[in-house]
């Protein structure tokens, strides 16, 4: 009987070391949650094997103080707007000619008649005849016209009357918006086109003025009517107001230019061409240069001041061709004249910002400098 029992208990004890030891080799070995499987690229996890007592990038929540965040606090953000108030691409045109920063001639940054721009925000304005818009440039602008009108500058001047506006009420849509300069530098009107139907200021003049007004030169953009005659009558009356306000305006009346796109282009020509006095003003002195951006414009008077000219070969409107030609008819005269014509470049480019053109503006600021007469 004692050899029986003792059997069974040597039996027991080899089966339990038997089992232990099939279990062992069963187990599967899983990798620990800080021990990532190692590959030849460089682990996005911490080394917590190999940590240094470098400082750590992350908050220290046992030992947190009260110190104030640099992070918003969205669980407690509320819809108060922020101190200064920018326009974004996002900002809805109706807004900023709506703002009450501006008063009346808020309705005058953008197209009176809406009928020749499209887009309902700052980011997708578009514009009859034009093309290549810099929305980086429309919300800049805005922004600009916003802060200085926030800080008191006067950035609009009516050039009527209340008198004249009241007796003529289309005088009411005009006016000249103020790039300021450097007080005693000389002045620019620029003049944005729209085939004489409507200002396409947005692209075609405020980016001009501001460029202008950051070199150091006070810089006008001029809202004017519809028609030519009454465009040009309009400009000659800003330069009038000009002369006559230069010590309010800090302005040096000397030397200045006269610029313009497309129709504009053709309304600082003949100002430049025919003065002043020939669009119901007193005679002012003539521009030491004009600046004249695709325009199919091809008469030459003789009397023509120092003209610049850019074009695009595949401008449909204003023939590069016909712009050749008058700046050769220009030269022949004896006049300072020069032309860049762009491969490529459709109808009103602007600035030509992100385009081959961009960049003409300096080169044209050069030509007007080499063309001043006093210091």
């Amino acid at each position: 009987m004692k050899r029986v029992l003792a059997f069974i208990l040597t039996l027991v004890l080899v089966v339990g070391l038997s089992s232990c030891t099939d279990s062992s080799q069963d187990v599967e070995v899983v990798p620990r949650q800080n021990e990532g499987v190692q590959t030849d690229e460089p682990s996005l996890m911490p080394d917590t094997e190999n940590e240094i007592d470098e400082p750590s990038l992350m908050p220290d929540t046992e030992n947190e103080i009260d110190e104030p965040s640099l992070m918003p606090d969205t669980e407690n953000e509320t819809d108060e707007p922020s101190m200064i108030a920018h326009y974004t691409m996002n900002t809805k045109i109706e807004d900023v000619k709506k703002d009450p920063v501006f008063g009346d001639y808020g309705s005058l940054i953008f197209p009176m008649d809406s009928g020749y721009y499209g887009g309902s925000t700052l980011g997708n304005l578009s514009l009859i005849w034009y093309n290549y818009i810099d929305s980086d440039k429309t919300v800049e602008i805005c922004n600009y016209m916003k802060d200085h009108a926030e800080n008191g500058d006067t950035i609009f001047y009516d050039i009527y009357t209340e008198e004249e506006k009241a007796a003529d009420p289309s005088k009411r849509a005009t006016g000249m918006f103020f790039f300021k300069g450097d007080p005693g530098t000389k002045f620019a009107v620029v003049n944005a086109g729209g085939g004489f139907a409507y200002v396409g200021a947005m692209h075609d003049s405020f980016p001009h003025a501001l460029e202008l007004s950051k070199k150091g030169y006070n810089a006008f953009a001029l809202i004017y009517r519809p028609g030519a005659q009454t465009a040009c009558e309009d400009l000659a009356r800003a330069i009038a107001f000009i002369f006559e306000h230069a010590e309010e305006l800090e302005v040096d009346t000397s030397d200045y230019s006269l610029w313009g796109g497309s129709a504009g282009a053709r309304m600082a020509a003949w100002l430049g061409s025919y003065g002043t006095e020939s669009f119901g003003e007193d005679a002012y002195p003539r521009p030491a240069a004009v600046i004249v951006n695709y325009t199919g414009l091809s008469e030459v008077t003789g009397y023509e001041p120092p003209t610049y000219s850019a074009v695009g070969t595949n401008d449909g409107i204003a023939s590069y061709r016909t712009m050749e030609r008058r700046i050769n008819a220009i030269q022949e005269n004896g006049t300072d004249a020069e032309i860049e014509v762009f491969h490529g470049l459709s109808h009103g480019f602007g600035l030509g910002t992100g385009t081959i053109a961009e960049g003409w503006i300096d080169r044209a600021v050069e030509f007007w400098e080499r063309n001043m007469k006093s210091e």
